[in-house]
């Protein structure tokens, strides 16, 4: 997220910063939506995207880190919607008049891949590509729900003011540890090997429980 001040921060963005310091390089940070990111990942115009989940058609074009977090993505409910809906499982929405939010390029898990192969299921679902607009979406009623990663998910909420009227459910959606991947058109395997053995070094010298508390 970016600060009143101007900076990039938060957990991928401090762990980067220290991670590269490490193997003596300072990231310059870029700010776009998901799924372009993962379009300049692949051309090579991007060199590393933090907080990416492992697909298998994500490596013709990517290496991944070893495990860095595990943030579940679960789903989250404005407050009319809490109160007219009983969704236990995605698989719930169907037959309902549910509207579904889901950020454009972003990895949900084999569940929810499955379930968009029913036409019921898809159908209540919007995509959207920035997060941040789809929240006011759902504040508004325009959208019932959205899944979102839940720490960031609280964070921005926080931060727009709408703790009160969103709030995060029990349905966790996927579970996956995200990773750092890299653009296999501009770094190499000893690249990330690097990145691999510095970042080891961070959790055995307790930075990482620095950052992350």
């Amino acid at each position: 997220f970016r600060t009143s001040s101007g900076e990039i921060q938060g957990f991928y963005a401090e762990l980067a910063r220290v991670t590269l310091r490490q193997m003596g390089c300072t990231p310059q940070f870029v700010e776009m939506p998901w799924a372009r990111a993962l379009l300049e990942l692949e051309k090579g115009r991007l060199d590393i995207l933090p907080g990416a989940l492992y697909k298998p058609q994500r490596e013709a074009f990517a290496y991944f880190s070893q495990p860095i977090n595990r943030s579940p993505n679960v789903l989250f409910m404005g407050q009319q919607a809490a109160d007219k809906y009983h969704i236990t499982q995605l698989a719930d929405l169907i037959g309902t008049d549910f509207r579904l939010g889901a950020q454009i390029g972003v990895a949900y898990g084999s569940s929810f891949d499955a379930l968009l192969n029913n036409p019921a299921f898809k159908a209540r679902v919007t995509f959207v590509t920035l997060r941040r607009s789809a929240w006011h979406m759902v504040s508004i009623n325009r959208l019932d729900g959205l899944i979102s990663d839940e720490v960031t998910g609280l964070m921005e909420l926080q931060q727009l003011g709408l703790s009160q009227a969103i709030a995060r459910t029990q349905l966790v959606v996927s579970g996956g540890p995200a990773m750092f991947a890299f653009s296999k058109k501009s770094n190499t395997p000893d690249v990330v090997q690097g990145f691999n053995t510095a970042f080891a070094a961070l959790l055995a010298d307790g930075q990482y429980k620095h950052i992350a508390e």
